[in-house]
């Protein structure tokens, strides 16, 4: 296999179903996706399998989720068939819900941090939401877009923020409030969505 073609490309990409600019809105968001799923397996490299066996499978199963997104944000093909399913929100609104369980309550924000692990999870949920926002240019403009990444990438972005602090709280250290935060949750849910 070779990673190069030898014509040059000339700014150029192909993408499923023709060939743009390599600063298109569309290769920003699906490489931004990609960028989100490189963070995710730095996260892999981090957590301890004995203590995060379930998180790891649930990583690894979101990387599978993640090149489907980033396929789907590269198509513009009629003939292409999405491969990201709203079955894969669902999954996360469910793990969402069990780690807001897991974790203390949680009455303000916090910094990114605490162990290691946790603070590449609040990498890759930031770069999640660039990721989310890029989408959203994409969907205002004249091309199509499937509104499930969008979807997905916002949901993902509040798992790993949940996943984040219950990666702390499994490790032992307590997440930092920001001092001069009010006071922002209600039962462990968000006022609004930042």
């Amino acid at each position: 296999m070779r990673l190069y073609t030898r014509t040059g490309d000339k700014g150029k990409t192909s993408i499923i179903g023709g060939r743009v600019d390599k600063d298109n809105i569309r290769v920003e968001a699906y490489g931004t996706v990609d960028e989100v799923n490189c963070f995710v397996g730095q996260v892999i490299t981090e957590l301890d399998v004995e203590i995060f066996s379930d998180v790891l499978a649930d990583l690894e199963k979101i990387q599978h989720e993640l090149f489907d997104c980033g396929g789907d944000l590269a198509n513009v093909s009629e003939k292409y068939e999405l491969k990201l399913q709203k079955e894969a929100i669902e999954y996360l609104e469910k793990k969402i819900d069990e780690y807001i369980i897991e974790a203390p309550v949680l009455e303000r924000f916090i910094l990114p941090g605490g162990t290691k692990p946790s603070a590449s999870i609040h990498i890759a949920r930031t770069v999640t939401r660039r990721a989310e926002r890029l989408v959203v240019t994409l969907l205002k403009g004249e091309e199509k877009a499937p509104e499930l990444a969008l979807q997905y990438l916002n949901r993902l972005s509040d798992y790993f923020f949940a996943l984040a602090r219950v990666v702390n709280y499994r490790l032992n250290v307590k997440d930092v409030e920001y001092v001069r935060s009010a006071k922002v949750f209600r039962d462990g849910k968000q006022k609004d969505d930042k």
